[in-house]
């Protein structure tokens, strides 16, 4: 299997010159900072067009925990099918999950990834990100890394989830519309992309190892940044004003619309000025 695998990628290759000081991305230096008992892969490419697309090709043969990392990506995609700018030098992650689901739970897996990647940053760090619903992760309230899951499946249960991560890991010229909403972890970097890529995989691995307890729901509600605030969510293209009043154990937000309670459970929301 892992020889069919490896046929898939070829490995990373870099000028000599852009060694001595780059942060070279290394599957042998992840997998050295991953437990003992990881079973899965770990592939790396220079550039791809997706990820995610690169992992749905092997998922039905791949190893649980196996995961595609790029220094690059042409035609990644977000939330939404919405466009990801993803240049070289940021972390560009998908990860291969064989948990057992039923379509129903799979969107626990969201939650629980936004929980995994903060954990990990907070690790590495003295960063205190935060949770925009559903699941951008907030530095100083700008966007540093999205989320995505994408579900394969031949029947009722879900064969695997693809969880797409993608991290503005450190200095970045950012196209003008992104530059008042996208931030980055680090300007001067004291750890490398390889260390936190093996953090957020560990993690990831740890919050959906029992997914169904729901353990993560406290750490989500702990890190939200839209908790108590006033928001606007889009629902059939129109957009409401709410407050958000909480997060239910599906990972839901709880929001109070003219005095009545809802649970929006998919979609797009912003926060709002009074």
């Amino acid at each position: 299997m892992l020889i069919a695998l490896h046929d898939l990628f070829r490995c990373m290759s870099y000028p000599a010159e852009e060694r001595k000081n780059a942060d070279i991305l290394s599957a042998d230096t992840i997998k050295s900072l991953l437990p003992a008992d990881f079973s899965g892969d770990v592939f790396v490419k220079e550039v791809t067009k997706s990820t995610n697309a690169d992992a749905a090709c092997i998922a039905k043969e791949a190893a649980h925990g196996t995961v595609v990392i790029a220094d690059a990506q042409t035609a990644g995609r977000g939330r939404l099918g919405k466009s990801f700018f993803a240049p070289r030098g940021g972390i560009y992650m998908s990860v291969i999950l064989k948990l057992g689901l039923v379509f129903s739970d799979a969107v626990l897996v969201t939650t629980a990834a936004s929980v995994a990647v903060c954990k990990a940053v907070e690790a590495i760090s003295n960063l205190q990100p935060k949770i925009k619903w559903v699941n951008d992760i907030l530095v100083d309230e700008k966007k540093v890394c999205g989320i995505s899951c994408e579900a394969v499946s031949s029947g009722d249960t879900v064969d695997s989830v693809i969880l797409g991560i993608g991290v503005n890991f450190s200095s970045q010229d950012f196209p003008e519309e992104l530059r008042e909403t996208a931030g980055v972890l680090f300007t001067e970097p004291t750890v490398s992309r390889n260390e936190l890529i093996a953090e957020i995989l560990k993690n990831i691995l740890f919050e959906t190892e029992d997914l169904l307890s729901r353990k993560f729901i406290n750490e989500y509600r702990k890190r939200s940044a839209v908790l108590g605030k006033p928001i606007r969510y889009l629902e059939n293209n129109i957009w409401h004003d709410a407050d958000a009043v909480g997060i239910d154990e599906n990972g839901g937000l709880v929001i109070l619309e003219n005095g009545k309670e809802k649970i929006l459970v998919s979609g797009e929301i912003t926060l709002r000025i009074k």
